[in-house]
């Protein structure tokens, strides 16, 4: 052990719980905790790094609470970035006890996704009243489920892949149809043929179930910490809401319902409430 850590140990109150952990924080010694990889870029993921501290800090960026992992000796804030974030500075705001809120800068490196431009049909596009309505209430129901923050907090930010079959490189890609700019494709997508099981990518819990316009049939996980995942077109689920589920536990089947061309998986994960890139967390 270096003597800045040994000096730390020893400040800290360090003993033979240090060397296991933090428990009261419920946190991984930063040796042992294996971290998403760092990219600084919209719809990617920074680690901003919190220095010592007894007790976890808490972390919030624009009063958003952040995953906060570590152990006394050393804490990381890991903050997603939105794919609309615009490059440049940002802050975070972290808190520790009874002292001044502190702000730590990051910046944001500009980064151009793939676009595809694409003519078809009108009815393709263009949605009636009543889909549109439904759309709308199914991204307020959405909104709701990506601003939980539970706990226990993730044992680990490395995930496996939920599914067997080649990934496509498609996050952030921009679809233009018509000339119409639409959203940039905020996951991946793992092609498969339809009933090819779909594995839980970490421990969670079910938190919703539902069938959505465009997603289709859909199962949301939450890993806690504000990091949650979901799986899209599903053509079956084999868990209900409030099931908690191990990684690598079967939770739905590979499908083609909802908006798609063919039979797929579409995984998104939400950190923060931001949609970023899951290649980022695979080992």
């Amino acid at each position: 052990m270096s003597a800045r850590r040994e000096w730390l140990r020893l400040a800290l109150g360090g003993g033979a719980g240090l060397a296991l952990g933090w428990t009261g924080a419920r946190a991984q010694p930063v040796a042992a905790l294996e971290l998403p990889q760092e990219r600084a870029v919209p719809g990617g993921v920074v680690l901003i790094p919190l220095g010592p501290a007894a007790q976890e800090p808490r972390a919030e960026h624009e009063g958003v609470p952040l995953l906060v992992v570590g152990d006394p000796i050393a804490w990381t804030a890991v903050l997603g970035l939105a794919l609309a974030a615009a490059p440049g500075a940002g802050e975070i705001v972290v808190r520790r006890d009874d002292r001044p809120p502190e702000r730590l800068p990051y910046r944001i490196a500009p980064h151009r996704y793939a676009e595809q431009r694409l003519s078809v049909a009108p009815r393709h596009v263009e949605l009636s009243p009543e889909n549109l309505a439904r759309h709308e209430r199914e991204r307020e129901r959405q909104a709701q489920i990506v601003a939980r923050f539970s706990r226990p907090l993730p044992a680990t930010l490395r995930m496996r892949v939920p599914t067997t079959g080649p990934r496509s490189g498609s996050f952030g890609l921009r679809r233009v149809f018509n000339g119409q700019p639409r959203n940039p494709h905020s996951g991946m997508d793992i092609a498969a043929p339809i009933g090819t099981p779909v594995v839980a990518p970490l421990d969670g819990e079910v938190v919703d179930i539902a069938d959505y316009f465009f997603n289709g049939r859909t199962v949301w996980l939450d890993h806690g910490g504000g990091l949650l995942s979901m799986f899209c077109h599903l053509s079956a689920e084999q868990v209900r809401p409030g099931d908690r589920v191990r990684s690598g536990e079967r939770v739905a089947d590979v499908g083609a319902t909802g908006r798609v061309t063919g039979p797929h998986l579409h995984w998104s994960i939400s950190l923060n409430r931001a949609m970023v890139d899951p290649a980022l967390f695979l080992g």
